[in-house]
């Protein structure tokens, strides 16, 4: 049976449950072998055949090639694992995540350290204004009588 994913209503937002671990799982798995220099010397020196050797799907390769970070989380991708693929480039993560919002690395910090995005337009799909701008979780602890 399949589960009620409310949070599947909330525009640009992937959230990584099970599904998207099952999805994602060697992709993951990819990424978490970069913690070993080794590893990272042989990707760096060859992504293609280093990325060939694990059971990921062609998107899956073609995303990591690309260093598509938005591609390789609708993928099943977790970013704290992806990190690892921006750190073997010499990556931080704020630019890693600038490059995922389309905005420069100086672009994305002044926009966090002003207080991040704006609500505005990011709110359920469902949403009319502000109806239900207040809506509670239906879960054990915030179901409703």
């Amino acid at each position: 049976m399949a589960l009620d994913k409310p949070y599947k209503d909330v525009p640009g937002t992937t959230i990584f449950d099970a599904e998207q671990s099952r999805l994602g799982y060697h992709l993951n798995q990819f990424c978490m072998s970069l913690m070993k220099a080794e590893n990272r010397k042989r990707f760096l020196a060859d992504e293609r055949a280093y990325l060939d050797e694990w059971a990921m799907t062609e998107d899956q390769k073609q995303a990591v090639l690309a260093r598509d970070l938005n591609r390789c989380i609708a993928l099943g991708g977790n970013i704290y694992f992806l990190a690892k693929i921006g750190a073997t480039d010499g990556k931080s993560f704020q630019q890693m995540a600038g490059s995922m919002t389309g905005m420069t690395e100086e672009e994305y910090r002044n926009m966090m350290i002003g207080g991040g995005r704006s609500a505005e337009g990011n709110r359920y799909i469902g949403e009319d204004g502000d109806a239900q701008a207040h809506r509670q979780p239906q879960g054990a602890a915030g179901k409703k009588s």
